[in-house]
């Protein structure tokens, strides 16, 4: 037997064995510093206490669903309706806590259902972006701004960006494996003391990659 057919053959086991451990749930931890776990985002809204109020009844308060991967956020029972100049999209849940600023964070494939064309941005970065109308059970809360499709980027802690040798605000590219793999770019580092290690993309980008949440992914500089 050659040596590349034996190469070859050596690879294909490799994979098929890491492929059964993965399913069993065995496979090996990533190495630190250079993979983070993913999670892909649904469209959400954020809201501020003043809109709450009107969608839901004064002094409503979000009741959790379940909590998500950064401290102290969660998803929330509470849906609303998103309206836009084309369509609508119905039980967009609410994340918790509120906002100083209600924000809509939705996928390109959701702005063109709605009818809106949200740049990329930063959450939190509103200047310039479309508004769109909420419905609530209560109420109806139109914004003139605040509609975005959020920025891919990665939350960690000063440690962890020790650890991957990045710094806040820098841009790296992310390496997906499998089938559907490839190089994501313009992934932006989040470093606060309060966030937990988690990338953030929305369900276009996981889609594109055949991502789900929870993979890991190996950061590129």
């Amino acid at each position: 037997m050659t040596q590349s057919i034996t190469v070859g053959l050596t690879e294909t086991i490799t994979k098929l064995v890491m492929e059964e451990l993965d399913k069993a749930g065995l496979a090996p931890i990533a190495e630190p510093g250079r993979h983070v776990p993913v999670g892909v985002s649904a469209r959400h809204v954020h809201v501020n206490r003043e809109h709450l109020d009107i969608l839901f009844g004064p002094g409503y308060e979000l009741t959790i669903f379940k909590d998500i991967s950064q401290p102290g956020q969660f998803a929330a029972n509470e849906q609303v309706t998103l309206v836009g100049p084309k369509g609508r999209i119905e039980k967009v849940r609410i994340l918790g806590p509120l906002r100083k600023d209600t924000q809509v964070e939705v996928a390109p494939s959701d702005a063109r259902r709605l009818g809106v064309d949200p740049p990329v941005r930063q959450s939190g970065v509103h200047p310039g972006t479309p508004g769109i109308t909420l419905i609530g059970p209560k109420g109806t809360v139109v914004i003139e701004q605040g509609c975005i499709i959020a920025e891919r980027h990665i939350h960690m802690t000063p440690d962890d960006a020790a650890a991957f040798g990045v710094q806040n605000g820098q841009k790296v590219q992310v390496k997906i494996e499998g089938q559907r793999g490839g190089l994501m770019d313009e992934v932006m580092i989040r470093v606060r003391d309060d966030f937990a290690l988690d990338m953030h993309i929305d369900t276009d980008d996981g889609n594109a990659f055949g991502l789900k949440t929870g993979d890991m992914l190996e950061i590129i500089k």
